[in-house]
């Protein structure tokens, strides 16, 4: 049986675990907010692009030099970049093994091909490193706060190894911000570009450039858009999750701390009416 003294060292320990865990969903329920505005707010923007990609896809259709432009060929998938983005830290319960366990099935599923790897995020990168994979590129710090330049940078990566015939496809598998109880693992092309369809409601436009002109700009500006919004919902999804998390953890910390405290009850009891006996047995032999 524990001691009085151990019992009550493990309840201060449990309550100081409590503290941090408490502190931390708040520290996650501020980021949270703010992170899901940026993401939230990124939307329509991409929405709208996505649209003016398909309307002026559709005027440049039928036209060689639109058949012509790089990001449209598809090619037969020997060589596959893989962008993984993750967080640069832990502690929000299945966020990132989840991820890993989507990435290593993909991986599983074209073990005939040369698939690379773009690690974003720490934990992306110690992962796949352990496992001795060979990383493109490995960028850490750029998800707790992400930047446009920072994704325009590996997006013409992307691009200029696609264009060289290095890549003949990129994948990118990502936490989606969904709700604060769960994220959206998504795992998408981003090239060669699947230009979206959309014959309802479709613009009539009025072009000073010629159309495919237009669109040798706009698909660049897509791919980088691309995966700027998937910097910005792996990091509204991984606060939700760590909110989650370590809720769930003082939740679990104040189960265990009344647990502990019953037993600490229990065994001053026992202690108290075994001083008792002896008192009374001391008394009764001196009579």
């Amino acid at each position: 049986m524990p001691s009085l003294i151990d019992l009550r060292r493990r309840i201060r320990s449990v309550k100081n675990m409590q503290q941090i865990t408490k502190a931390m969903k708040m520290v996650s329920a501020a980021k949270l907010r703010r992170a899901q505005e940026r993401a939230v707010a990124s939307r329509p923007y991409a929405a709208m692009l996505s649209r003016v990609l398909s309307n002026v896809a559709a005027a440049a259709a039928g036209l060689q030099e639109t058949e012509d432009l790089p990001l449209l060929q598809a090619r037969e998938e020997k060589q596959i970049q893989l962008i993984v983005v993750s967080s640069d830290t832990g502690l929000a319960g299945a966020f990132n093994s989840n991820l890993f366990r989507s990435a290593q099935r993909f991986i599983d599923e074209h073990r005939g091909v040369d698939l690379k790897i773009e690690a974003i995020g720490r934990k992306a990168r110690d992962y796949f490193r352990k496992r001795n994979f060979s990383l493109t590129g490995e960028h850490v710090g750029i998800v707790d706060k992400p930047a446009y330049d920072q994704a325009a940078a590996i997006a013409d990566k992307m691009i200029q190894g696609f264009r060289n015939s290095d890549l003949d496809s990129v994948y990118i598998v990502v936490n989606e911000f969904k709700n604060v109880m769960a994220p959206r693992l998504v795992l998408r092309k981003i090239l060669p570009i699947e230009l979206p369809e959309d014959k309802d409601n479709r613009p009539d436009y009025i072009y000073e450039e010629p159309p495919h002109e237009l669109l040798k700009v706009l698909l660049p500006r897509y791919v980088e858009m691309e995966i700027y919004r998937a910097l910005l919902e792996s990091i509204s999804a991984y606060h939700a999750a760590r909110m989650t998390a370590m809720d769930a953890a003082s939740s679990n910390a104040g189960d265990v701390i009344q647990d502990l405290t019953l037993n600490l009850n229990r065994v001053r009891q026992a202690h108290i009416t075994r001083e008792i006996i002896e008192i009374v047995s001391g008394a009764a032999a001196l009579g």
